[in-house]
């Protein structure tokens, strides 16, 4: 029995792995993504007309795209969804992108439908996107 004793009183090797140094790495990665998160957000870059008293002069006639209460869509006397307005926009884009889009909406209508319409005429190539509103009351 000797030799039996000796391999049980031998110090095993300890086969644990210290969690301690990943669990700290993995918090400093943790701040470092919520810090840029914010940062990394896309938007929609419009070229709106600035403010005037009077109407902006055009040379040629714009394209008016309409969004009532309901969020129907309607590009001049055409009505449709957004299927219909990507087509449309499509089309026009083969002749010339550099037609006025101009965005008439419904104060009622969501966020979100204007946004989505707004990257459909951007999306197309049209850079000249302005919005149709009334001016307010004194």
């Amino acid at each position: 029995m000797g030799p039996v004793q000796g391999k049980n009183n031998r110090r095993s090797l300890m086969a644990d792995i210290n969690v301690t140094p990943m669990v700290d790495v993995m918090l400093v990665l943790l701040i470092i993504f919520m810090v840029t998160a914010p940062m990394m957000t896309q938007g929609i870059d419009v070229n709106l007309p600035e403010t005037t008293a009077r109407p902006l002069r055009q040379d040629d006639k714009p394209v008016i795209i309409t969004i009532d209460k309901k969020g129907n869509i309607a590009l001049g006397k055409l009505r449709g969804d957004r299927n219909l307005l990507n087509q449309e926009l499509a089309r026009i884009a083969r002749i010339s992108t550099e037609k006025t889009i101009l965005l008439r909406a419904d104060k009622k209508v969501p966020y979100g439908i204007v946004a989505q319409v707004m990257a459909d005429v951007k999306n197309k190539g049209f850079d000249k996107l302005g919005m149709i509103t009334v001016p307010e009351k004194r």
